[in-house]
């Protein structure tokens, strides 16, 4: 892996929603000069990689004294600090409390749908379809609170972490074909699709999964079940008797 040597190297791969909110916050502070993006190579057997950072993690940071920082909370607010004005992080005082509930609640969908997306990038012989219904469920139920949540002024205001952390997780979209969320939930469409147009957004946006996922039924995430159409009935023993049979047919 080549690199400048006089700049801080960000290691990242492309579809790694973690990555991207580091990625997004270089844009937003104007640290292009400063951070070097690299695309590691992670998930494969002896990469050059793990001699950087050996838990094979994205993102990772290598500040310009050479220590290296993992887990995207902390890169990204290593980052916002860096000219000593952070504009991203959450408010102190009284609305502290109130900021870091949104921002875990944000975190939440997030590391669900993370494990979700690494299920259906499995071979199929190998997914286990639970985990895949229940992070599916756990989408649906998180969906919901946010389509409420989203008029709170910390998701009107200006740019902060809560807001880089929910469109992360919702622009997993593009990697996930089972995660169809926007015809339950307007409000958060109309804002995601706002934020997503910003060129931070635009300039890291994931690149698109194939259809092949073993997703879930489109009804699990939705929150709806197909429901079984009552037999027609039918007049007569001999049509009662095919008609059992029938269903003892299907049964198998």
């Amino acid at each position: 892996m080549r690199s400048d040597p006089g700049m801080m190297r960000l290691y990242i791969t492309p579809g790694s929603p973690y990555a991207r909110m580091a990625r997004i916050v270089v844009l937003e502070k104007g640290l292009e000069s400063r951070v070097e993006t690299i695309v590691a190579k992670t998930r494969v057997a002896n990469s050059p990689y793990y001699g950087i950072n050996p838990s094979g993690r994205v993102p990772y940071l290598v500040c310009e004294d050479g220590i290296g920082l993992e887990e995207s909370a902390l890169i990204c607010a290593y980052l916002d600090h860096l000219d000593g004005e952070p504009t991203l992080e959450l408010p102190g005082g009284g609305q502290a409390w109130e900021a870091r509930r949104l921002e875990a609640l944000a975190r939440s969908m997030l590391d669900g749908l993370s494990v979700w997306g690494r299920e259906i990038l499995r071979p199929e012989n190998e997914r286990s379809p639970g985990v895949i219904q229940h992070e599916a469920d756990r989408a649906r139920r998180t969906l919901d609170v946010w389509e409420r949540e989203i008029d709170h002024p910390f998701m009107r205001g200006a740019l902060n972490m809560i807001q880089i952390t929910l469109a992360c997780a919702l622009g997993l979209e593009a990697r996930n074909p089972g995660f169809r969320w926007r015809p339950r939930h307007p409000e958060l469409s109309a804002w995601f699709d706002q934020i997503d147009a910003t060129p931070s957004f635009r300039a890291t946006a994931p690149p698109t999964a194939l259809a092949a996922s073993g997703a879930p039924p489109n009804s699990a995430l939705q929150g709806t079940r197909k429901k079984r159409r009552a037999p027609e009935r039918k007049r007569g023993r001999d049509s009662r008797s095919e008609l059992h049979h029938g269903h003892r047919k299907r049964r198998r």
